[in-house]
């Protein structure tokens, strides 16, 4: 484990190879689950504002989801989360060409809303866990991704680099800087 200021990061972060292949997987991990897309409290109530914005971009299955249980739900470990169709699938899931894609980023690149996705959803494989003084930033390993560790590994990204956007988008550009030091500095040690 590394810690940079109040995060504690999983070393699995920088020796483990991730870049999403949606060819293969079809965007399974918006499909399957057992549960919704966790959701900050920020993030649930953006949706709750930009529901209207959104719903032109969803799937008659979701929206009926939405009408009934609201645009977030509590799930059974009291976290908020985006709701499911049939127990299964995010409510917010569209298919284009066979692939299951995100209503609220197709808003969100339409320039509908500002809100581009949940972070939870955007820095997939991290899963982020709140300690009392901290943050830990911990890799995800499903096996619904091995499309996406094989093509990680075959180009030598490390799980960071593929996420770099969404670390920038939730932690800023100093502390991705910050992951790219420790990277460097792991691969001397390694040597």
């Amino acid at each position: 484990m590394i810690q940079i200021d109040n995060k504690i990061i999983s070393k699995d972060l920088f020796d483990n190879h991730f870049i999403c292949h949606l060819e293969k997987c079809e965007g399974n991990c918006c499909i399957f689950g057992d549960s919704g897309a966790p959701l900050e409290k920020e993030e649930a109530e953006l949706l709750h504002k930009h529901l209207e914005s959104i719903k032109p971009f969803m799937r008659g299955e979701g929206l009926r989801e939405v009408n009934l249980q609201g645009s977030w739900v509590v799930d059974r470990d009291g976290d908020r989360v985006t709701p499911l169709v049939g127990n299964e699938e995010c409510a917010y899931v569209i298919f284009e060409e066979g692939i299951a894609r995100c209503a609220i980023e197709k808003a969100y690149e339409e320039k509908s809303i500002t809100f581009q996705k949940p972070v939870s959803c955007h820095l997939y494989p991290i899963r982020v866990s709140r300690l009392k003084d901290a943050i830990a930033l911990n890799y995800h390993r499903w096996s619904i991704c091995e499309p996406a560790r094989i093509l990680g590994s075959k180009e030598g990204v490390p799980v960071f680099r593929f996420l770099k956007e969404a670390i920038t988008r939730v932690y800023g550009a100093s502390f991705y800087g910050e992951l790219e030091i420790v990277y460097r500095e792991l691969k001397q040690v390694n040597r």
